[in-house]
């Protein structure tokens, strides 16, 4: 069998990162007449590194346009602690480029104008560039002009010749999103003016390998980033990085500050630090990257573990949020409704549907105090502050929230 090639640099791609099996798509959530018909469908979830690049991706045995369809069912705003992430952002960026009424931002997967209504209650004219239908008409009704298209060179290039140009482009834990990486990056020097600045965030490599985060990988992540592999795909797109920021978000994420090659800005330290942090920890090393499925497969074992000691003492699991990195997770550990009996969301386009491999029934998070779990499995760990905040009532009846991963912890 011919080994595929990099999705970015085309070198063939030999080396193993996380094989996770067949896994359906994360984010396709099922009704209850597509459980009854039992049609679906799994892929293969096998994760590589390149030995010329080191670009981290998945395989691509399903089509983008499949993946992000009319019925996604993610929408940024039902995390009230991802909402004020993106005020910040838009209050610093203001500050920091004097963005004003004169400006442009445009963001780049706007989603449901969860970021770019910030930019507008400070009068800063915004568009929206978002792929998914119905996410695009919610950030409408918020007052986001949202166009509906995929990014790239060519869209890039058609938004510029009608006159789009940006003082500032965001495009927020998207990058891991795109099949063609060289041709999304490529549309932001269309679009960005000679000395308007980009924006990237995106959860860090690094940390997926060091605390073993492997259920962030799911097929709708094409990529998982480090910043030796993006400057790369920054250079082939005529861009550069000037400057960096690590964030909490996700895991562990960085905010790359981005600009035309011939630009003013100046590189910083803080680039040239994690530059060496990176270097240090062996990224330009295949070797760096064996041993990930040994760790991963210890993280499973301990889960499973967890979950017959709580049945073998009549306790009750939940889980809450029914996210795509938990459909990797419970998929990967082969688990379903027996083991964990529902899943509780507050997005209400997931509420009475099922997730997708395990078919735990997704529930109102006012029913947890119906239902009563004695345990309660977080499964987007990056929210556990806020999701414990949200619950801390399930502490009336002795229950208790459950970390699973990088090793099964359960927190009073």
């Amino acid at each position: 069998m011919t080994a595929p090639a990099c999705r970015f640099c085309r070198a063939p791609l030999t080396t193993t990162f996380l094989d996770l099996g067949e896994q359906p798509l994360a984010n396709s959530y099922l009704t209850q007449a597509e459980l009854d018909a039992g049609t679906e469908r799994a892929f293969p979830l096998h994760a590589r590194v390149c030995g010329r690049c080191f670009l981290v991706q998945v395989d691509d045995p399903v089509a983008a346009d499949a993946i992000f369809d009319a019925g996604y069912a993610y929408f940024s705003s039902y995390s009230e602690s991802w909402v004020a992430h993106a005020r910040r952002y838009a209050q610093a960026m203001a500050a920091r480029f004097s963005l004003g009424p004169q400006s442009l931002v445009v963001e780049v997967a706007s989603n449901d104008g969860y970021l770019l209504q910030h930019f507008v209650a400070m009068g800063v004219p915004v568009l929206g560039i978002e792929p998914t239908a119905n996410t695009a008409e919610a950030a409408r009704e918020r007052g986001v002009p949202t166009e509906v298209m995929f990014f790239n060179a060519e869209t890039g290039a058609a938004l510029a010749a009608r006159g789009v140009q940006a003082d500032l482009m965001a495009a927020n834990n998207v990058l891991a999103h795109v099949p063609d990486i060289g041709d999304f990056v490529a549309g932001f020097r269309h679009v960005l003016k000679p000395q308007g600045v980009l924006t990237f965030e995106f959860p860090h490599l690094l940390n997926l390998i060091e605390k073993v985060q492997f259920d962030t990988i799911y097929h709708e992540h094409f990529s998982y980033l480090s910043l030796l592999a993006v400057e790369q795909v920054l250079k082939a797109g005529g861009l550069r990085a000037f400057d960096v920021e690590r964030l909490d978000t996700h895991g562990g994420s960085l905010r790359l500050f981005c600009a035309h090659e011939a630009s003013a800005h100046a590189e910083t330290e803080a680039l040239a630090a994690l530059r060496r942090q990176e270097d240090e920890a062996g990224l330009r090393r295949l070797e760096t990257y064996g041993g990930f499925a040994r760790k991963v497969a210890a993280v499973r074992e301990d889960f499973l573990g967890f979950l017959a000691r709580a049945k073998a003492e009549g306790k009750r699991v939940g889980a809450y949020g029914a996210a795509a990195k938990g459909n990797t997770f419970l998929n990967y550990c082969g688990v379903d409704a027996r083991d964990i009996a529902w899943a509780f969301d507050a997005n209400p386009h997931k509420q009475g549907r099922f997730l997708p491999g395990s078919h735990v029934p997704i529930l109102s998070p006012a029913q947890v105090a119906q239902v009563k779990p004695d345990y309660l499995v977080i499964l987007p760990w990056n929210l556990k502050d806020e999701i414990m905040g949200q619950l801390a009532h399930i502490r009336e009846w002795g229950g208790r929230f459950v970390i699973a991963s990088p090793r099964v912890e359960i927190l009073d």
